[in-house]
C-alpha cells in the first residue's frame, strides 16, 4: 500500500496500554516509519552520545529529561526521514515539547488509546519474567506451565519491580497529570482521536479504519485486517 502524500501521526496512551502493539500495526499495515522516543532514548545512553549522557545523567538523579533535550533528541532523529510518512510514539510529553514539534511540521493526527487504569493495573500486575531470557508470561492469559517457573529452564520467574501495584499506580498518576494537558492541547486544535476500550484486538479494527479513512479517502471500504 503506498501513500500519496507525507502523513504524520502522534500516539498516546498511558504504560499498559497497548499503544506499542498498536503502533507496531499502524507501521506494519500503512509502512509509516516508527519514530519511538524511548528507543531514541536507550540507543543515545548506549552509544554514549552527548545527548545520551546528558540524559543518562538526569535519570540516574532521578529527575525528567528536560523538555528541550528530548526535543533535541527527537528532531535531531526527524531531520533524518523529514521527506517520509511516519507515526511518532513518547513524544510529545508536555505542552512544551507539542508546541515544539508544531514549529517544525505539521502533524496531521493524534491518536490517544484509552484503556481503564483498572484494565492496565491487572494486565501489568500479572505479569512475570524469566530475567536471562526475557520470555514474559502472564497469569491471565498467558501463564506458565508450572506457577512461577519458566516453561524451558524450570528457574523461578521475577516480577519487575515497576510491575508492583504500588508502583504502576504511580507510574499511572504521573503519565495522567502530564500528558492530560497535551490531550487538551491538541483536542483544541480538533487534531485528537481518542479510542476507547480494555482490548487492543477490539480497539485496533477502529483505528485502521480511522486511518484509512484519513489516507485513503477515495477509498470507501476498509481493506482488510493486517
Amino acid at each position: 500500500m503506498v501513500l500519496q502524500r507525507i502523513f504524520r501521526v502522534v500516539i498516546m496512551g498511558p504504560p499498559g496500554s497497548g499503544k506499542g502493539t498498536v503502533s507496531g500495526r499502524v507501521v506494519k499495515r500503512f509502512g509509516l516509519t516508527h519514530l519511538s522516543s524511548g528507543d531514541l532514548l536507550r540507543a543515545n545512553i548506549k552509544a554514549q552520545t552527548e545527548l545520551g549522557l546528558l540524559m543518562k545523567s538526569c535519570i540516574d538523579q532521578g529527575q525528567l529529561v528536560p523538555d528541550d533535550v528530548i526535543s533535541r533528541l527527537i528532531l535531531t532523529e526527524m531531520r533524518s526521514i523529514e521527506q517520509s510518512s511516519w507515526l511518532l510514539d513518547g513524544f510529545p510529553r508536555t505542552v512544551t515539547q507539542a508546541e515544539t514539534l508544531d514549529g517544525v511540521c505539521s502533524v496531521d493526527t493524534v491518536i490517544n488509546v484509552d484503556v481503564p487504569f483498572q484494565t492496565i493495573k491487572q494486565r501489568l500486575t500479572s505479569r512475570w519474567l524469566h530475567l536471562p531470557s526475557g520470555r514474559v508470561y502472564n497469569i491471565d492469559f498467558n501463564p506458565p506451565k508450572i506457577s512461577g517457573l519458566d516453561d524451558v529452564t524450570g528457574e523461578p520467574l521475577i516480577q519487575r519491580d515497576d510491575d508492583t501495584p504500588e508502583t504502576i499506580t504511580r507510574r499511572l498518576k504521573s503519565y495522567e497529570n502530564q500528558t492530560q494537558p497535551v490531550l487538551e492541547y491538541y483536542r483544541s486544535k480538533g487534531m485528537l482521536e481518542t479510542f476507547s476500550g480494555t482490548e487492543t484486538n477490539k480497539i485496533w479494527p477502529h483505528i485502521q479504519a480511522f486511518l484509512s479513512k484519513k489516507l485513503f479517502p477515495q477509498n470507501d471500504k476498509v481493506v482488510g485486517k493486517a
